[in-house]
């Protein structure tokens, strides 16, 4: 019986067993989508502008809050991101970050030294869409007449019906 049970533990062993110490403590890992977003309240800087609806300050990538600009290769997407340059360059801008995470970036309502937001910046010049999913509608009234019918790509993709057939001229 003893020969039995030494070669049975040799064969079905458990590995996990073997390398860690009897006595484990656990420790808590943060998870790397949350970036650490939710200690910081406030991150105030100079902007990097990634494209309309992205900035970076320092290291921390932030996704405008409330609205949706077009990709850069969709149309007017590279005019939507030259706006966002001309508004932040040379100023510091503060982000007040949210708690939602997207797409591994931080969320958060920017803001320029003058008070202005960003985001209902871009919505008035006509180079972004309110996304009431998650503004609540707070920048719909900046919309101007024809935007949605002139960011159809980014109205598309809010309604979820932009399909690849779509993405071919």
């Amino acid at each position: 019986m003893g020969l039995i049970r030494i070669i049975v533990s040799l064969f079905f062993r458990r590995s996990s067993r073997r390398n860690f110490p009897r006595k484990t403590t656990a420790v808590r890992v943060p998870s790397p989508r949350r970036q650490e977003a939710l200690p910081l309240k406030v991150i105030q800087g100079r902007c990097w502008v990634v494209d309309g609806d992205t900035i970076s300050i320092g290291d921390v990538r932030i996704r405008l809050a409330g609205i949706d600009a077009p990709e850069l290769d969709d149309p007017w997407g590279k005019q939507a991101k030259w706006a966002m340059v001309k508004l932040c360059k040379g100023h510091v801008v503060t982000a007040h970050i949210r708690p939602e995470i997207s797409y591994d970036r931080v969320v958060a309502d920017c803001y320029l030294p003058d008070g202005r937001d960003l985001s209902a910046e871009l919505v008035r010049m006509g180079l972004a869409l309110d996304w009431a999913k998650f503004s609540g509608g707070k920048y719909r009234h900046l919309e101007a007449e024809d935007a949605r019918r002139k960011l159809w790509r980014v109205t598309a993709r809010q309604r979820g019906t932009l399909t690849s057939q779509q993405d071919c001229f």
